[in-house]
């Protein structure tokens, strides 16, 4: 399909996975596409100082991994290249909740990867520089997005370069990616509101250290998810192997029940987990690097589909519309299906007289489907009571609906796979509405 050009030049901020991903959607559609980057980044897939979330595991789920291949063909090719590890969904990662140690391990039908966040973000970047018509420009710090006098149209860009003087830069879009709020400062600088703020507060803290992975590592499984008892415990781990032959170990908590940065602190930890199969395998691995800690504080939704006005030529994306806990691997995926949702709009747009000025709010109309199933996941974080933020009023049915649906997945392997096609965001969480299924998962509450 021919593309459209609908302008000169975009400008993204932010070279992460949703500016990356957006910088691919934008491609076909602009002259040129300018990425400004404060970091340095790297010419191998290695940790970068605007990423501390990198050093810590990553799922790229199978929606993720499937909306990658559409916007860089080959890109799963590009994931085995880089070394990662195959895993059938459902059967090589062990997975441990309480009344099920282990979940049946069945295989579900198809694979998805274990690999690096940097060797992900690497091999996305890679894509992105063999597009001739993208400059990532690395060590420029975004000062301000500038708009027209009357704050109806944004014109540009002004940042700081790698020598520490001040440029501008003409677009006719400006697309945000950096989940750092240069867009939010332009709002208020030119009087107009800001968004709503949906927020659940949930204090996590994890650590994680790498491994070698020892030669009598366990068969029955290439990885391991450990969950807590919630609501009193709140300790969960996720082993996965890596890119390299090492395994890569996050643990955490909530509420202060979080690591400690040290070695010795770590594995005493871990062996405080509900079950043991994690530290039985790490206490004989070596570890090759010390332990790196994160903190997040809140997951934080941004309705900008409620405000009546925004600045034609402007877009939030990924991160600055809606961060997720990162307990469910949802981030990295969630960036790159919003940027297949952007190319589609922008060929959709294509013969409008004015597609920037339509491309926000149909954005922000059709992205709420797409944000609306691991959203709802991130509400489960209200079993803990600590949990800041607004509860649904329907919580505790939703709890007992999702109980029971987990014990009959364990029971049939049909209700399993449409668990896990949720779970990687390939199906929305409406398909639990089936009347059928809810019958079935009502019978199965009834019996508790």
């Amino acid at each position: 399909m021919a593309s459209t050009l609908i302008g000169k030049q975009a400008v993204v901020i932010g070279a992460g996975m949703g500016g990356l991903t957006a910088a691919g959607a934008l491609a076909d559609h602009f002259d040129q596409v300018i990425v400004l980057e404060r970091d340095t980044l790297p010419s191998e897939p290695t940790y970068r100082a605007g990423t501390p979330q990198a050093r810590h595991v990553h799922a790229l789920l199978l929606s993720g991994q499937r909306a990658l291949s559409e916007l860089f063909p080959g890109f799963e090719q590009d994931l085995a290249r880089a070394g990662a590890v195959p895993l059938r969904v459902g059967l090589d990662v062990r997975m441990e909740r309480p009344g099920y140690d282990p979940f049946p391990q069945r295989d579900l039908g198809w694979c998805s990867y274990a690999v690096s966040r940097p060797a992900i973000e690497h091999a996305v970047r890679r894509r992105v520089e063999s597009r001739a018509n993208i400059t990532l420009r690395q060590r420029c710090r975004v000062q301000e997005v500038l708009a027209s006098p009357n704050g109806e149209t944004v014109t540009g860009v002004r940042y700081e370069n790698d020598n520490g003087s001040s440029e501008t830069i003409a677009a006719d879009l400006v697309v945000d990616a950096s989940g750092r709020g240069a867009l939010l400062a332009l709002l208020q600088s030119i009087g107009r509101p800001l968004p709503e703020e949906t927020t659940i507060g949930i204090d996590l803290g994890y650590a994680t250290c790498v491994f070698a992975i020892p030669d009598d590592a366990p068969t029955e499984w290439k990885g391991v998810m450990t969950f807590g008892q919630a609501p009193q415990n709140s300790r969960g781990g996720l082993l996965l192997p890596l890119e390299g032959n090492r395994w890569m170990a996050t643990i955490g908590g909530r509420h202060g029940d979080v690591p400690p940065g040290d070695a010795e602190g770590f594995l005493t930890y871990a062996q405080a987990m509900r079950t043991p199969t994690i530290y039985n395998a790490i206490s004989r691995a070596k570890p090759l690097d010390g332990v790196a800690r994160y903190g997040f504080p809140e997951s934080v939704r941004r309705h900008f589909e409620r405000l009546e006005v925004f600045p034609r030529g402007l877009l939030p994306i990924a991160d600055a519309i809606c961060r997720f806990n990162p307990v469910y691997g949802q981030g990295m995926s969630v960036a790159a299906l919003e940027a297949c949702l952007l190319r589609t709009l922008l060929e959709r747009l294509g013969g409008d007289s004015d597609p920037i000025a339509g491309l926000a709010p149909a954005f922000f109309a059709e992205v709420q489907a797409l944000i609306e199933t691991p959203w709802s996941v991130a509400t489960l974080d209200f079993v803990f009571p600590d949990t800041r933020g607004q509860r649904p009023a329907d919580f505790e049915i939703t709890l007992k609906f999702g109980i029971a649906l987990t014990r009959l997945a364990a029971e049939d392997p049909d209700v399993h796979k449409l668990t896990a096609e949720v779970q990687n965001l390939l199906k929305p969480r409406s398909v639990y509405r089936d009347p059928a299924l809810v019958q079935r998962v009502l019978a199965k509450m009834a019996e508790a």
